[in-house]
């Protein structure tokens, strides 16, 4: 049995993370599996035959310029953790990970969002970061994007080593979890959305779009934003219909019962959650962000295609990026259009067919054992 370490900043609730305990699910009867991580928060479940060992225990907090000289004493460090496991596969998922795993293995990478998004701004946090992926990224021994637009820009800027690997759903799971009861009173008409509560996600544009439209909103998620959401509700006398539900160990049961799932982010690597909610049969709008909405929603459209106007895709609504008035509109039609939302929930179980954990964790296996 091969033996496999997979480096990652903590198992908080994030995307990558979540991502990361499928395969530690259906991963650890193959590979003999060691999960490095460089936080100690942990909110997803970790199998018992799975060996768990702290590279450092970071300051989330901590200042960039020290987050940047202690690369390379991790990077030896972990080196050090992997030649004590006798690891034969190094595998790590988010930059400052993927950073360390380059300099001491050159080993697989997981790059879960467009960087060069990310990173797009002047700040030193945004010109390090872009510097880091630039020098290294080639360097490893393979570099796995979750969407086809976040390879395009990889490639577009030189990194060339690629191989796109999908996202996975574990649709028994939430067909388990979806119909739980849930403690909270539809009052009426009912969007939803979930995500940090973070720049990036941009639910402000979700509160205001609301305004005028007779529904409520929950909000699945936290982060340091939340004040200031709460604020923002405040100031706008929405209190009664807007409603903050933290984060929640079981989204599914919310997503099952809400009307329509809204997703405003500015940019993305491939946002599982939109696969979420169409498992949960719900019709979805989403901002036509980079990376990953466009390949779920309007899989056999250009690519790079770009809209000033909401799109009616196949499987969802695709609007402009942080474009109040048009996901205000989108927000109305499927409000106003029951046949269109019925026809939308009806072709879901379609979709997220092609995501399901049986193929996209023999792409993993295939991947991994077929490595030079």
């Amino acid at each position: 049995m091969k033996k496999l370490a997979i480096l990652i900043y903590s198992f908080s609730s994030g995307g990558a993370e979540r991502q990361v305990s499928i395969l530690l699910k259906h991963l650890s009867s193959k590979y003999e599996i060691t999960l490095i991580l460089m936080n100690n928060t942990i909110f997803y479940e970790i199998p018992e035959n799975v060996k768990v060992v702290l590279l450092e225990n970071s300051n989330p907090v901590e200042n960039g310029i020290k987050k940047l000289l202690k690369i390379p004493f991790l990077s030896l460090k972990y080196r050090q953790i992997l030649k004590k496991n006798s690891i034969d596969i190094s595998l790590s998922f988010l930059n400052r990970p993927n950073y360390i795993n380059i300099i001491a293995t050159k080993g697989i990478i997981s790059e879960r969002i467009n960087p060069f998004e990310e990173y797009k701004t002047s700040s030193s946090k945004g010109l390090i970061n872009r510097f880091l992926i630039s020098s290294l990224y080639n360097k490893a021994k393979l570099v796995i994007p979750n969407s086809k637009g976040t390879e395009y820009d990889l490639n577009k800027s030189g990194i060339v080593n690629t191989k796109v690997i999908y996202n996975m759903l574990d649709i028994d799971k939430i067909e388990k979890l979806k119909n739980e009861k849930v403690d909270l009173k539809k009052e009426k008409f009912t969007y939803i959305t979930v995500g940090r509560l973070e720049p990036q996600k941009n639910t402000s544009l979700l509160i205001s779009a609301i305004k005028d439209i007779d529904a409520q909103l929950w909000i699945i998620g936290d982060g340091y934003l939340r004040k200031d959401l709460e604020e923002q509700v405040k100031k706008e006398n929405l209190e009664n219909r807007v409603k903050f539900l933290g984060r929640q160990k079981n989204p599914y049961k919310f997503l099952n019962i809400a009307d329509c799932f809204v997703f405003p982010s500015t940019h993305e690597g491939f946002p599982n959650v939109l696969l979420e909610a169409l498992a949960c049969n719900l019709t979805v709008i989403s901002t036509d962000c980079k990376s990953g909405p466009r390949e779920i929603l309007s899989p056999n459209s250009e690519l790079t295609k770009q809209i000033d106007d909401i799109e009616m895709s196949k499987y969802g609504i695709l609007t402009p990026v942080d474009n109040l008035e048009k996901m205000n509109k989108a927000m109305k039609i499927i409000k106003d259009n029951k046949n269109l939302r019925e026809k939308y929930a009806q072709i879901s179980v379609d979709r997220v067919k092609d995501f399901e954990v049986d193929k996209i964790i023999n792409e993993w296996i295939n991947t991994l054992d077929n490595l030079d």
